[in-house]
């Protein structure tokens, strides 16, 4: 209902803890906010490995019933929004995989860019592939592979494999972590420490550090870009299957997907929202009374623009959580009856004044325009809108589920177009430099901004998708 993309995939992975199904399925609850239409978990009890997976949320799937038939001391799960593959039980990970190199099941956060290529020339070859899914190509690769042990098949196949991808992996006794060359997708590690005597710790890997404060465990640092990280029996071990490249880490995560109170490719994400925010004061100062998030991802960066500004804070907008995925619409049409379920104005806040109103991110630009009409509505004399990151104008090849480019609004029409078509009185993004120093590029990372761009880091990707609407043909 709110014009925003689709968040990705969230993994977790646990080793050496004797309920660890349970901590996968905490974990999957502190990254829910990364998918939504499938979960799933698979643990080993150090001699089999068990699947389960279903659509919805997580809450919902594993019941005390289902985890307690999935006793194990490893697993790793996964939370999905499918990026590439139909929503639908058949894709739902983790993917289990038998081959005489041993068993394994896989989860992956990202996209592979290459995918379609590789198993049209495994099919060729007599490969049966069980869902549409490029995260199966992996799995097809691995069991192919001339290396004699599974961790080298793993490498053999990621070699192979072009775009994002963070994956975790449980063999009956070990877990495998490994990132991309580029490190698009965040994946950290992290530690329990053993509480018993002749315990071991336990070691964990999830997409963002917020699942590491649910569970009880230490942020120890990330999975570096081309590492494949393997903890079993003898300890862990660290491995490059590739060489690092120019890292591409996506910046978008720290502008709108991630949990504002995770650390993401090493750096707090609130820290980066809040500079999104003073960056923007900065660039676009606005005359007006107050300053508005729209919750939840605009209030960090809201918070940061009236910081810088001085102009008072307040929470005109309120959103309601508790939005199911099914509703009963009034057969009397109700003029944006969707946006009014999830946000409501504060009259009393924004009567007679004149706002700055601050978003993420525009896409099509559809409610942007509802809000807008929302505010005014209740009371505003002048709504200026401000957005804490550049004009989106290219889709992401990359694990986010992006509207092809004739759909994305600042692919098609100006800044001052834009303006007209949403009602606002002004309207403002950041620019691409103070986007980058905001969230601390140089420091620790380099970022991907293809979507901001259109420089695409791989020299692969969907030309269709990304020629405007014009050159396109039926």
């Amino acid at each position: 209902m709110l014009d925003k993309f689709k968040d990705e995939c969230g993994v977790v992975a646990i080793y050496a803890h004797p309920e660890a199904e349970t901590l996968a399925y905490l974990g999957l609850h502190a990254l829910q906010h990364r998918g939504q239409e499938s979960a799933g978990i698979a643990s080993s009890d150090g001699v089999n490995i068990r699947v389960h997976k279903a659509m919805g949320l997580v809450a919902d799937i594993f019941t005390e019933e289902v985890l307690a038939k999935m006793r194990g001391t490893l697993a790793i799960g996964h939370t999905r929004y499918s990026t590439a593959g139909d929503s639908v039980l058949m894709n739902a990970q983790p993917i289990m995989a038998r081959s005489h190199k041993g068993n394994i099941a896989l989860a992956h956060n990202g996209n592979l860019v290459n995918a379609l290529e590789i198993r049209t020339r495994l099919e060729s070859h007599g490969s049966i592939f069980s869902t549409n899914s490029d995260t199966e190509v992996i799995v097809h690769l691995m069991a192919q592979s001339r290396e004699h042990t599974l961790p080298e098949a793993i490498a053999d196949a990621l070699r192979q494999v072009e775009g994002a991808f963070s994956l975790v992996m449980v063999t009956p006794d070990r877990i495998l972590a490994a990132r991309d060359p580029r490190g698009f997708r965040p994946l950290a590690m992290g530690r329990i420490a053993a509480t018993g005597s002749g315990r071991q710790d336990t070691i964990v890997f999830a997409s963002e550090t917020c699942a590491f404060d649910l569970i009880g465990a230490r942020y120890e640092r990330e999975v570096k870009p081309g590492e494949l990280v393997v903890v079993g029996p003898e300890g862990v071990s660290s491995n490059f299957y590739a060489p690092a490249e120019q890292q591409s880490a996506c910046i978008f995560e720290h502008v709108y997907f991630s949990r504002p109170d995770s650390l993401v490719f090493g750096r707090p994400v609130e820290i980066s929202r809040e500079q999104l925010g003073r960056a923007l004061a900065r660039e676009a100062p606005a005359d007006a009374d107050i300053v508005v998030p729209v919750p939840d991802s605009g209030v960090s960066a809201a918070m940061g623009y009236a910081a810088e500004s001085g102009i008072p804070f307040r929470f005109g907008l309120i959103r309601n959580h508790y939005v199911g995925r099914t509703f009963i619409e009034p057969q009397q049409h109700v003029r944006d009856f969707g946006v009014k379920l999830k946000l409501n104005p504060v009259r009393s806040v924004l009567q007679g004044k004149r706002v700055v109103l601050i978003d993420d991110s525009i896409v099509r630009g559809t409610t942007s325009r509802k809000i807008m009409r929302m505010i005014r509505q209740a009371g505003a004399t002048e709504v200026h809108m401000r957005i804490s990151c550049p004009p989106t104008i290219s889709p992401c090849f990359y694990g986010v589920d992006t509207p092809s480019k004739r759909q994305l609004i600042a692919a098609n029409k100006s800044v001052e177009e834009i303006r007209e078509y949403i009602g606002a009185d002004s309207l403002a993004y950041l620019s691409v430099d103070g986007l980058k120093q905001a969230c601390g590029e140089g420091e620790k990372t380099g970022y991907c901004t293809a979507c901001y761009t259109g420089k695409y880091p791989t020299d692969w990707v969907d030309v269709e998708e990304i020629q405007p609407a014009s050159a396109k043909s039926d």
